[in-house]
């Protein structure tokens, strides 16, 4: 499971482009991560910080969409 984790956490300071690993990529690794995420639910890491989350209904319309009728004049 530790090596699970730590693998996990060093691809998440990659995405960073962090070379250390840190409580918050741990803290990402094992959120982002199902099995994870379960079976440490209740624990709390450290420094870890929280998951960023935006609520869909404060993101902004999709632009772009509109249907255009071709071939009727």
């Amino acid at each position: 499971m530790a090596a699970e984790v730590l693998e996990l956490a060093g691809n998440a300071a990659r995405d960073n482009k962090k070379s250390l690993v840190g409580p918050r990529h741990i803290q990402l690794a094992v959120r982002n991560g199902e099995e994870l995420s379960k079976l440490l639910k209740s624990v709390t890491i450290g420094n870890g910080g929280v998951l960023p989350n935006i609520h869909s209904t404060l993101l902004p319309k999709k632009a772009g969409k509109e249907k255009v009728d071709i071939g009727s004049a």
